[in-house]
């Protein structure tokens, strides 16, 4: 079968091109997807070749946030089947996608559009990373960089009893987004007093809990310089280069500040436990949250644009330092 599919094939240059598909064997599923979520951080790094980011090869495939409708699936599946609508994790900006039942959640809250469902395989990074930080009811919080994860990193602060919780950006659109969405504080990190203004907002003792999700490694200084004796930060962005000098004794060994990783692949696998919840059990926990109005989505969707615009979208990508955050790929009218 053919299928259409978005490929990164040089840097700086993605194409949408025509591609065979498989029909589904064993535990694979076909599923015709409706939209994919553009996941800005991470393409711009593949796509422009930086350091950890996959290395210089091309052609390269992303798209690892979408929704559709199961075609065909194969002979052991066993959770869902054909008809079922699903997010499908780790699969490409594609009109199919082929993945492995693992990687598939269906979704059974009726009352969640597609759009919205789009986006929560991004919305559960967000929120693996704020659940390592074990924040308790009334602890302060602060979310630097507020791309999609840090936009849903805010929400899920504030539904863990965050007070008060803070967000950064350089973006002043980005820091009004914050406050619609549940931020009590926002400031620009970018000022000379930043640090003096958080320590300010919490008293004098800093941040207890920190959500670095920018990956650069000068707001990473940062976020230690915020944080609270025995602070916790959980680093959620992907800090590809690493330019900036920590003082470790000063910073982390004295105070006793706890860095710990966030990446989305280090989840348990089969089975969740307090702090640590398998990707399968956030996405339920992140739907059921839509559906009773406790996470929104719509503020965050910034445009729905067709794949064939793939081109000029991803050089806007690479080049324009306000890129729309929310750029989401409508694949249902695609032939």
């Amino acid at each position: 079968m053919n299928n259409k599919q978005i490929l990164f094939t040089d840097v700086h240059r993605a194409e949408l091109l025509e591609k065979e598909i498989q029909e589904p064997k064993g535990d694979e599923v076909l599923t015709q997807m409706e939209y994919t979520v553009i996941s800005g951080g991470t393409e711009r790094a593949n796509l422009m070749g930086m350091p950890n980011a996959g290395g210089m090869y091309f052609p390269k495939h992303l798209g690892y946030c979408g929704v559709g409708r199961v075609i065909q699936v194969g002979e052991s599946v066993k959770t869902v089947a054909t008809g079922d609508r699903v997010l499908v994790y780790h699969g490409y900006h594609a009109k199919y996608n082929l993945r492995p039942e693992a990687d598939i959640t269906k979704v059974v809250q009726t009352q969640v559009s597609s759009l919205d469902a789009a986006f929560v395989i991004i919305a559960s990074m967000g929120l693996g990373g704020v659940r390592k930080l074990e924040i308790e009811l009334g602890e302060s919080a602060m979310v630097m960089g507020l791309g999609l994860l840090g936009i849903f990193a805010v929400q899920f602060c504030r539904l863990s009893g965050a007070y008060p919780i803070i967000a950064a950006d350089l973006n002043p659109e980005r820091r009004k987004l914050a406050l619609q969405l549940g931020a009590d504080y926002t400031l620009d990190p970018s000022a000379p007093d930043f640090v003096e203004q958080v320590k300010k907002l919490t008293g004098g003792k800093g941040v207890n809990a920190t959500v670095e999700v920018t990956g650069v490694s000068a707001a990473m200084k940062q976020a230690l310089d915020c944080a609270s004796w025995m602070g916790r930060i959980s680093l959620l962005g992907c800090t590809r280069v690493s330019d900036c000098a920590v003082d470790y004794y000063q910073q982390v060994h004295r105070p006793g500040v706890k860095l710990i990783g966030a990446h989305n692949f280090v989840r348990p696998k089969f089975e969740s436990y307090p702090h640590h919840w398998t990707h399968q059990d956030d996405c339920q926990a992140i739907l059921s949250l839509i559906a009773a109005g406790r996470i929104e989505v719509a503020p965050i969707c910034s445009r729905v644009v067709s794949p064939e615009e793939a081109t000029a979208v991803y050089n806007a990508l690479c080049d324009d330092p306000k890129f729309p955050m929310g750029t989401v790929f409508d694949w249902r009218n695609i032939q």
